[in-house]
């Protein structure tokens, strides 16, 4: 496949796994000579100048020597009499910063300027395609009539966490999300979602199977593998169980904290990695000192050394999509403990690690942790076969080629 030149329409911020997807791949696809432009919401809205939203690694006057078949003007006016400049494909192409009203790790309200400013760059910028890594924002139901109108491709990932079992409030209410976004995904050119089992849920509601394509996460395998590892001063000597996530409702971390209250494993600590709105309710300190609140880590090689130091990895979501964190988990030879959410149950079958229904998920562990704590072998071994799973279906170079193959259908290069 030729290099094609795909503008991408994720998020940078606030960190979450949408985040963290949008940006390796992004990086991904400009290693295999592709190029990338890459739209977010990074402007807020009282600064609308486009002059200010577009950033080029070269100089107006080298910008207009270039002539590529994919490139665009250097000189752009953004109507206010401020020229843009932008580089070639096989370069850095521009970074377009969209206006919002409102942003957060789940949804973001573009102002109502930002349709227009998208429009307007995707007719300078002339991508061969569009991907969207959806971010829960009005601006999904519009995206299929603008690309249509430019004559363009539309490619979505639907990150949408869900349960298709709908055990609990959270999972109903994650199921409304999917049954209000159906007919907008409808439209799209291909969706790509996690697993069969959330294109059968997509499907049933109205969106037509042969515009789904089940790509699953995946992770770079090299870099996220066992290895050599510091353990930090607060844990050693302990054995260490871990939780990697956002503090939020549905990822059900209570239920973790209560069983592990109950059963004070002996000789072991819970560690919980990351923040969110239930930092300041969830009770993350305990009197004997065996459960320690680690906070947000942005560092990657730190969450790395974190995971090889780590026995088990615990992650009891009411509802999820296909957890980045749990495939590292798996890549580095954590043994892993998670509930049958979104993709999980899928990716963790046939030995992969421990499945719990996401009902009564604190009840279950606490049948579970005493024997994680008591058979080390075990954990040993779930840790071999989780780095397995991993190898055989969730790389990153897997996954990056399977987008190629779907660009290929809908690009003539």
């Amino acid at each position: 496949m030729g290099p094609v030149h795909v503008a991408w329409l994720g998020k940078k911020s606030p960190f979450c796994g949408n985040v963290t997807y949008g940006l390796a791949i992004t990086e991904a696809l400009r290693e295999r000579g592709h190029g990338v432009s890459f739209f977010h919401f990074d402007t807020p809205a009282a600064q609308l100048s486009l002059g200010r939203m577009f950033r080029s690694s070269l100089q107006q006057e080298d910008a207009a020597a270039l002539d590529t078949g994919h490139g665009i003007d250097s000189d752009w006016d953004d109507g206010q009499g401020t020229p843009v400049t932008t580089t070639a494909l096989a370069d850095d192409l521009p970074e377009v910063a969209l206006p919002y009203l409102l942003r957060s790790q789940i949804y973001t309200i573009p102002s109502p300027q930002a349709a227009r400013d998208l429009r307007h760059a995707l007719q300078r910028l002339q991508p061969d395609l569009v991907h969207a890594s959806l971010t829960l924002s009005p601006l999904d139901f519009r995206l299929p009539e603008i690309c249509q109108q430019l004559g363009l491709p539309l490619v979505a990932t639907f990150h949408s966490p869900f349960n298709a079992r709908q055990r609990s409030a959270t999972a109903a209410t994650m199921r409304q999300f999917y049954k209000l976004y159906a007919p907008a995904l409808a439209r799209y050119s291909s969706v790509v979602v996690f697993s069969d089992l959330q294109a059968r849920e997509l499907t049933r509601l109205g969106v037509p199977r042969s515009r789904l394509a089940i790509i699953p996460n995946g992770i770079n395998s090299q870099v996220w593998r066992p290895g050599p590892s510091t353990m930090p001063t607060v844990f050693q000597g302990k054995r260490l169980f871990l939780y990697m996530g956002r503090l939020a409702p549905e990822k059900n971390v209570e239920a973790l904290l209560k069983a592990w209250r109950m059963i004070r494993p002996e000789g072991c600590m819970l560690a919980v990695v990351g923040n969110g709105p239930l930092r300041a309710s969830l009770p993350l300190a305990s009197d004997d000192g065996t459960i320690y609140w680690w906070g947000y880590e942005q560092r990657p090689e730190q969450r790395l050394n974190l995971l090889r130091n780590a026995e088990v990895f615990i992650l009891p979501s009411l509802v999820e999509g296909l957890s980045l964190a749990l495939l590292e988990a798996m890549a580095v030879g954590t043994a892993c403990v998670a509930t049958d959410a979104g993709a999980h149950g899928e990716v963790l079958a046939g030995g992969a690690g421990i499945v719990l229904p996401t009902d009564n998920v604190a009840a279950q562990l606490r049948t579970i942790l005493p024997i994680l704590r008591d058979q080390p072998r075990l954990t040993a071994d779930l840790g071999h076969q989780a780095r397995q799973r991993v190898l055989e279906r969730y790389t990153l170079t897997d996954n990056v080629g399977a987008l190629e193959c779907l660009y290929r259908r809908h690009v003539s290069v």
